[in-house]
């Protein structure tokens, strides 16, 4: 989390107060959305940023309310209002926009897709977790999980990252109204799916189903053996660089 007097916010059409950092450049705009309980000053984020100042391109990250140094508790916030957000952050730019979604934002940046087709240039996902609320959290809930949620409203997971995970009642019935793995999926751009093969939060598996669901006319998954969720080392990083030039580029062509 960054010094909160240095940096810039706005307030959404929802009332909640969103930080945000904002590089000036040439466009299409890159896009970054973080994961779940992540914030934009993450390795990823960060780098690419760098990138974008080197490179003379517009780029945006953004903390969802809840995160990191916007407003909000976590435990108010569901898929539904991080969407609005991404879609009140996007509002910030002109033109046309490349998505750059980590795990959630993986699942944010299609959910984008889906509600501002138009403004969608292209898009780069990194071990994205499409519908995770539903066929992670809840599939994997024992009934006395499930029961805890529904009598307290919220139930706690343990996490490597750090402090449990605070899961909601609202957290789990409002992602089912945003799942995007059983409806089509029309990504009508330059997609490139990233996926560590040793990730321990996102299976493989939830990569192949993505690609296999999707329907566009440029999709592409890359498979990084070794890899884990954090995909934050070197080789991962200039993977992601190249993915994010790649699409440019068809883009630009």
């Amino acid at each position: 989390m960054e010094n909160n007097t240095e940096i810039p916010s706005f307030i959404s059409p929802e009332g909640r107060r969103i930080a945000y950092h904002l590089t000036d450049g040439t466009g299409p705009a890159v896009v970054f959305l973080g994961g779940f309980k992540s914030d934009m000053g993450g390795t990823k984020a960060v780098f690419l940023e760098k990138w974008a100042r080197d490179s003379g391109r517009a780029f945006l990250r953004f903390d969802y309310s809840g995160h990191g140094d916007s407003g909000e508790a976590f435990t108010d916030g569901c898929i539904g209002d991080w969407l609005a957000d991404a879609c009140a952050a996007i509002g910030l730019l002109a033109g046309k926009v490349v998505l750059v979604g980590s795990s959630m934002g993986g699942w944010i940046s299609l959910l984008v897709a889906r509600a501002m087709q138009e403004r969608v240039a292209g898009m780069v996902t990194i071990a994205a977790a499409p519908d995770f609320t539903e066929d992670s959290m809840w599939v994997g809930f024992s009934d006395a999980q499930k029961a805890e949620l529904d009598g307290a409203g919220q139930v706690a997971l343990p996490s490597e990252y750090g402090e449990p995970y605070i899961i909601t009642k609202r957290l789990i019935e409002e992602g089912r109204q945003r799942l995007v793995l059983r409806d089509p999926l029309s990504l009508p751009f330059p997609v490139r799916f990233l996926q560590g093969t040793a990730d321990a939060d996102v299976d493989m598996s939830v990569a192949l189903r993505l690609l296999s669901h999707a329907e566009g006319p440029d999709m592409r998954l890359t498979l990084v053996d070794g890899a884990d969720h954090r995909f934050s080392d070197e080789t991962c990083l200039d993977l992601i660089k190249a993915s994010v030039e790649d699409v440019l580029a068809a883009q630009d062509g």
